[in-house]
């Protein structure tokens, strides 16, 4: 036997100013996606955005359903509508995720598992990373420079 240690990089800002400005307005698109939020049912708004390669910012917001779990995530919901409203350009540079509880306070959120493989496929068929940006509770934001960084053991194609 041999156990092996896995370490994940990332980096955190004290605000969002510190962020480069391309960064900056893909967390104010997240933040404006959560506002298609439908979560009647768990009352926790999400918005995700996705910036492609020619600057093209495509949203989402998590839908939920009475018919759990039919309901779909922000990121999912972000990722497939690129891919469906640009499927000659499956480029996609980074992901921003902004959340909100039930009376409305930002809190931080990461991508659930089934979010991180979908994540995971699609920036395998990239051929190149794709970066998670998320804001957290406090203002602050934390940068995942990869999801192979989130989901390191994911199913492979």
């Amino acid at each position: 036997m041999k156990t092996v240690k896995l370490d994940i990089k990332y980096s955190e800002y004290s605000s969002l100013e510190e962020m480069c400005p391309a960064d900056q307005a893909l967390v104010r698109e997240a933040i404006e996606a959560q506002k298609g939020s439908y979560a009647p049912y768990s009352r926790f708004n999400v918005g995700a955005a996705v910036l492609l390669e020619d600057g093209t910012v495509i949203r989402g917001s998590n839908q939920e359903n009475a018919a759990y779990p039919s309901g779909l995530c922000a990121e999912r919901t972000a990722i497939f509508a690129a891919s469906s409203q640009r499927p000659e350009l499956r480029d996609y540079e980074a992901l921003a995720i902004a959340a909100r509880d039930a009376r409305g306070t930002l809190c931080e959120a990461s991508p659930c598992g089934a979010c991180r493989q979908v994540l995971a496929e699609y920036e395998s068929l990239q051929g190149h990373p794709l970066r998670i940006v998320l804001l957290l509770a406090d203002g602050r934001a934390r940068v995942v420079p990869s999801v192979a960084d989130l989901l390191p053991f994911s199913f492979a194609m």
